[in-house]
């Protein structure tokens, strides 16, 4: 096993990269809840991977995602969390708090901005999020992007 660093971070490069989809382009999709604490990535579970900036410039950080689809060729969607409160210039959905923060803060949900997430690009399983609040950000996604 190699040891982690932020330059050998899943999902950072290669054919595994957590890159940033077009959520009105990705095709049909269907959310779901199918948690299953087995180490892969699973709707309806938090993981970690890179995620890279807006600004698609080589930098990023790792940090919590939400599963919330799984696509045909094997990959995954999923929105970022974060701990940080927002000035409203996105779309985010209040979590509350869970163990994957380890300080306990509240967290919310980025709907604005969906990522494709690949198995081997997964640093790690968090947990799952309890399906109320998945329906939660389920129904948001539902609303601006029409997936079922």
């Amino acid at each position: 096993m190699t040891a982690y660093s932020p330059e050998n971070t899943p999902g950072r490069h290669g054919p595994s990269a957590t890159v940033e989809a077009a959520p009105r382009e990705v095709g049909r999709v269907r959310t779901e809840y199918s948690p299953a604490h087995d180490g892969d990535p699973d709707p309806g579970e938090i993981v970690w991977t890179w995620v890279p900036y807006e600004e698609n410039d080589g930098r990023g950080k790792d940090r919590p995602v939400l599963v919330v689809a799984r696509e045909a060729a094997g990959t995954f969607l999923a929105v970022q969390l974060t701990s940080k409160r927002h000035d409203g210039r996105r779309e985010w959905v209040p979590i509350g708090s869970g163990p994957w923060d380890r300080s306990g803060r509240d967290s919310w949900v980025d709907v604005d901005r969906v990522l494709r997430l690949h198995e081997e690009g997964m640093r790690r399983e968090a947990c799952a999020l309890d399906r109320m609040r998945f329906n939660l950000v389920r129904r948001r996604l539902r609303e601006r992007y029409g997936w079922s």
